[in-house]
């Protein structure tokens, strides 16, 4: 909240909403004081986000969002109040105050963040003096011999990590905490130190990342990382007697080129390195930070802190996969290029683009993973809706080399000759399965489809169809009814979901309480317990078993039948039998394919914990629903009679809609359901 008086009063008086959005999110004049651009706060393809300039707020009409420009910058950036505030003042070149926050907590979190991108700071000019040393020879001939001037390395700030593993720690151990500089991502640490990673460190000890162990002896993929500190052997000079819990710290990056990463706001939030070495052991050739309190790999583009603006200008980027092409493209005078800085391509970092623009050339290796990545790339960037064309280089040509070896103006030609979209895609099912039999027809389409269907548009599809007919010699009316088929099953899947959505609460609890157990097994005797009316309830142990409980419910009283659920409680009723005192996965029991996919739907949006109240109100509002179900059913065959119909029939059916009548008023005090005749 800004008050009249406050510092963040002020900076909201003076900061234009439309222009601080307008740094991320592409705006459009949209009619009187409004400006409209795609959400970047959830996925859409039409604008819906809109931006009041008189009144200074914004609203989105798809996902609701809405605030003032703090509120914006605080959601964007994942920040604070206070570092919104910070950071739109600095935006404005306004004269920082001290900060303040709201709690220690949020206090303590700053702070840190603050120390990690100081720590940054300070990393990136170590490195960049240890290139000028005698030490850094080799890494400056190796950076000479890449096609790199003294302006283009101290444009991207290129630095070199000397091969010990102590003396960038030595460099910052006295202005910064033990905690900041194990949750840097510069360090690694060995097991044998008494103290304990913090939290958040053995948090990130188990996210995915592209990093190797501590010593860097072995590399560690994506998707393989270790969950505990493994005890490393450092490298000769890491072995002295260490004097206190400091020296069990050293430098995670060591004899390597280093690549700063730095944020869309031109901050420096991370490293790659790349080695020296040609000893195996040195680890991966390159190397990049872990995630930490200011990175996330999935969010970031190499290079869009000086991109931006460039691709703003020219209306496209040129997306290429690792820093030395890119710095190489940037170098040859191409400024509007960005990376993923060789990871995987993700949603996040497409709708990050396309703040700044849908139109994007993408320069990808030619090899195998090459084009592997560039089908994973095409489809995320077809599915926000890019214009996209695709620069595939000669064999054997990344970026990097060919513009070393053909020059700038080789490879602006190459631009001008990029293939649309789709053209590659054909191209590459004509390589892959040459159209000289029907059955290698049939296998170029089956690839082509899945990517057809991406595309929303069924004009754009239709011409599509035309096009692959004609290249890969079919029929285009067969090509087409495929596609009908293809839309049709699109359709018949979002009813399906439609239909899940009408899924009740009390179902998804029962279903949750059916899966919650390892070991479900057929109902006994001693499960049940009689009521005054004979009827069997829940059963009241003194430690609550959801699936026991449920099976029994359902079991005896039938409450799932005729509902949406009804055949995969049946299948998980069925678990219980016949897997009797196993374990079991939930999610593969004997089920249909979509009532695993609705099982998986359920399991994963939990909002509350599963109780023995949360199971008893839904198993009443379950008997509510086959109540009132039965009741329409009455009512129904009373108003089917005749005037000459027997009265006693009538008599026994008033009386039973009466008593269910009553019943529903009290579901949980009820007699047995009355069943359907």
């Amino acid at each position: 909240m800004a008050n009249p008086g406050d510092f963040a009063y002020t900076v909201k008086q003076q900061a234009d909403i439309v222009r601080i959005v307008g740094d991320y999110v592409k705006l459009r004049k949209a009619g009187g004081p409004n400006f409209s651009g795609l959400c970047p706060f959830h996925a859409e393809k039409t604008p819906s986000f809109t931006v009041q300039a008189t009144q200074q707020f914004y609203y989105c009409f798809g996902c609701h969002e809405s605030g003032d420009v703090f509120k914006f910058i605080q959601k964007i950036e994942n920040i604070t109040f206070p570092e919104a505030v910070r950071l739109i003042a600095q935006k404005l070149n306004i004269p920082l105050p001290k900060a303040t926050y709201a709690t220690e907590g949020e206090a303590k979190e700053a702070r840190l963040r603050g120390q990690i991108l100081d720590m940054h700071e300070r990393a990136v000019a170590f490195f960049q003096e240890c290139l000028r040393r005698p030490e850094g020879a080799q890494a400056r001939e190796y950076l000479k011999g890449r096609g790199l001037n003294d302006e283009m390395i101290a444009k991207f700030r290129i630095g070199y990590a000397p091969d010990s593993g102590f003396q960038l720690r030595d460099r910052l151990k006295n202005d910064f905490s033990e905690e900041a500089l194990r949750e840097s991502g510069l360090f690694s640490w060995k097991q044998e130190d008494s103290r304990q990673p913090s939290a958040i460190s053995r948090q990130q000890s188990a996210t995915p990342t592209d990093s190797p162990d501590d010593n860097g002896s072995r590399p560690t993929t994506n998707d393989q990382r270790p969950t505990t500190f493994e005890a490393t052997t450092p490298e000769p000079d890491a072995r002295r007697p260490a004097p206190d819990s400091r020296s069990a710290i050293y430098s995670k990056f060591r004899n390597r080129i280093m690549f700063p990463i730095s944020s869309e706001a031109g901050k420096v939030i991370a490293f790659t390195g790349r080695t020296l070495s040609t000893d195996e052991k040195a680890g991966p050739k390159y190397l990049n930070s872990p995630e930490t309190a200011i990175y996330s790999k999935s969010k970031v583009l190499f290079n869009l802190d000086l991109a931006k603006e460039w691709i703003r200008k020219f209306d496209y980027a040129i997306l290429v996969e690792g820093q030395m092409d890119c710095i190489s493209v940037f170098a040859a005078g191409f400024h509007n290029v960005i990376a993923s800085s060789g990871t995987a391509f993700t949603e996040l970092q497409a709708r990050l683009l396309g703040r700044f623009s849908k139109n994007v050339l993408v320069n990808f290796d030619p090899d195998t993973a090459g084009a592997k990545a560039t089908e994973r790339t095409l489809g995320l960037l077809v599915e926000e809706e890019f214009n996209i064309k695709v620069l595939t280089l000669e064999e054997g040509f990344d970026p990097d080399l060919f513009i070393r070896r053909k020059g700038r103006d080789a490879y602006a030609n190459a631009q001008r000759n990029a293939q649309k979209y789709f053209d590659y895609l054909i191209e590459r099912a004509r390589q892959q399965f040459p159209p000289r039999s029907a059955d290698s027809k049939v296998k170029a389409v089956n690839y082509l489809l899945p990517h057809i269907q991406r595309i929303p548009s069924r004009i754009v599809r239709d011409e599509l169809a035309h096009e692959i007919a004609q290249k890969l010699q079919i029929d285009s009316s067969i090509l087409r009814q495929e596609l009908r088929h293809v839309a049709t099953s699109r359709a018949a899947s979002a009813v399906k979901a439609s239909a899940e959505a009408q899924v009740t609460e009390a179902e998804k609890v029962l279903i949750r309480a059916l899966a919650s157990a390892h070991q479900m097994r057929p109902l006994t005797d001693d499960d049940r317990v009689s009521a005054r009316d004979g009827r069997r309830e829940i059963v009241k142990d003194e430690e609550f078993d959801p699936a026991r409980q449920a099976a029994f419910v359902l079991e005896t009283e039938g409450l799932h039948r005729g509902l949406a659920t009804e055949s995969l409680a049946e299948s998980l009723l069925n678990v219980g039998a016949n897997f009797a005192a196993s374990n079991w996965d939930v999610l593969e029991v004997p089920a249909t394919e979509p009532d695993r996919r609705l099982l998986a739907a359920i399991l994963l949006k939990e909002d509350e914990d599963l109780t023995a109240q949360t199971l008893e109100a839904a198993v009443k509002a379950l008997r509510r629903i086959h109540l009132r179900r039965r009741l329409d059913q009455l009512q129904r065959e009373l108003k089917a009679l005749g005037p000459n119909a027997d009265l006693r029939q009538k008599i026994a059916l008033s009386e039973e809609v009466r008593r269910i009548t009553l019943a529903l008023r009290d579901p949980g005090q009820t007699g047995q359901i009355p069943a359907a005749s």
